[in-house]
């Protein structure tokens, strides 16, 4: 059974597996910023099977007027179970009445399809404009 939790105290080892097993290995090439990061993260929510790590959210922004999704991740023997979605609609209930919440991520058809699911609209349509500026 999955269960869910708002800690920000994660284990090292348990977000290196994680980020490590869905191939985002550019932020566990610095764990320590990895997990300060994570603990100075405006919200948390992580699910777990047991003790194992199996998907987290991680939310930046003020928690008032934005918020900025800036990781979903489920381990890969988890996905398509509706983990994400439930990590996604915890976030997008707690703050429904900021206005503004923003993602950026990489192009790709069920990447596109989750996130207007969960009623985000890409900025390639409407009057929406996005830049970002990646060092």
């Amino acid at each position: 059974m999955i269960t869910f939790n708002n800690r920000k105290m994660i284990e090292r080892e348990q977000l290196e597996k994680l980020y490590n097993d869905v191939e985002w290995y550019a932020y566990t090439q610095d764990l320590d910023v990895l997990q300060q990061a994570v603990e100075q993260s405006l919200e948390i929510v992580s699910a777990w099977n047991g003790e194992e790590l199996v998907g987290l959210i991680r939310v930046v922004g003020d928690g008032l007027t934005i918020i900025y999704i800036q990781d979903i991740l489920v381990l890969q023997a988890y996905q398509n179970q509706g983990i994400a979605t439930q990590l996604m609609q915890k976030v997008l209930q707690k703050y429904k009445n900021v206005r503004q919440k923003v993602l950026l991520t990489e192009e790709a058809p069920d990447v596109r399809h989750f996130y207007e699911k969960n009623g985000f609209e890409s900025c390639d349509k409407g009057s929406l404009v996005a830049f970002a500026k990646l060092s």
